[in-house]
Formats: C-alpha cells, structure tokens, sequence
C-alpha cells in the first residue's frame, strides 16, 4: 500500500499550490520580488533525485525542463535557476527561479538576502494570469489554491 503524499509544513507556508503534474505538484513561492516555482514529487520519503526510480527520474526531468521552458517563455527572464538543495526542507523539491540582472539580488543567489515580500491576491492572480497562456500539456493549474490538491 501506498503512503499518503503530504507536502511538507515549510513549503506549505511559504508557497501557493498552483498545479499538478503526473509526478510532481507544482508550487509558487509567495514572494514577489522573483517569479519562482517549485516542483515536489509526489513520493513518499524521498530526499534525493537518486531515490527516485528511474521512471520517476526521467519524469521529473522532463516535468522540470517543461517548466523551463514555460516560466522563461511567461516571463522573460534573463537567466533561470533551477536547484535542488533541501538543506532546510529534506523533502524533495526542485526550485526554478526566474532571475533578471536588474533584480535585487542579481547576480548572488537569491536565498537569505532578502526577506520575502508577500504577493498579495492581486500578486498571485497576475502571476497566475502570466503563465496561464504558455501552459503545456502535462500541467493542470489549480487557480492559486494553498489548500492541498
């Protein structure tokens, strides 16, 4: 039997549930200073990329690299940062980050350096309308909910 999938606390805090894919729930993170996303796969106790099996492996790549593209094309970036630390959430999750060289944190790493500024329902709609029109097949939005889908 399968375990149940359960997001972890911090990323349930910090971020809106946007969407789905086959393997992975698709997040933004409540901050307006970056368009940010965030990819967790829908497993049970994984840390690592390497626990996943391979199928799951390959999904996820091809889940993320799909984003890639869907986020760079929405919003134009100038470079995006795609990583998975888990340093202070063990759960599985691969962050992609839009980053322009005008941003507030260009060009260091955008952890820690500045506190997160709330994007506020007309924030997160704007997001959500921004993205909506480069959506592939293989997402479905779920309209900003932060409940779990």
């Amino acid at each position: 039997m399968t375990e149940p999938f359960d997001l972890h606390p911090r990323l349930a805090e910090d971020c809106h549930i946007i969407g789905r894919f086959e393997l992975c729930e698709l997040l933004m993170m409540d901050d307006a200073q970056y368009p940010w996303f965030i990819l967790v796969p829908r497993v049970t106790g994984v840390r690592e990329l390497y626990e996943l099996d391979p199928l799951d492996q390959q999904r996820l790549l091809q889940e993320s690299n799909g984003l890639s593209r869907m986020v760079m094309n929405a919003y134009q970036g100038d470079k995006l940062n795609v990583a998975a630390l888990g340093n202070m959430v063990p759960q599985l999750h691969v962050h992609h980050i839009v980053r322009y060289m005008n941003d507030s944190a260009w060009p260091k790493p955008v952890w820690g350096l500045h506190p997160p500024i709330p994007l506020g329902a007309a924030g997160l709609q704007n997001r959500l309308d921004t993205l909506a029109p480069h959506i592939s097949d293989g997402l479905m939005l779920v309209g900003g909910q932060d409940d779990p889908v």
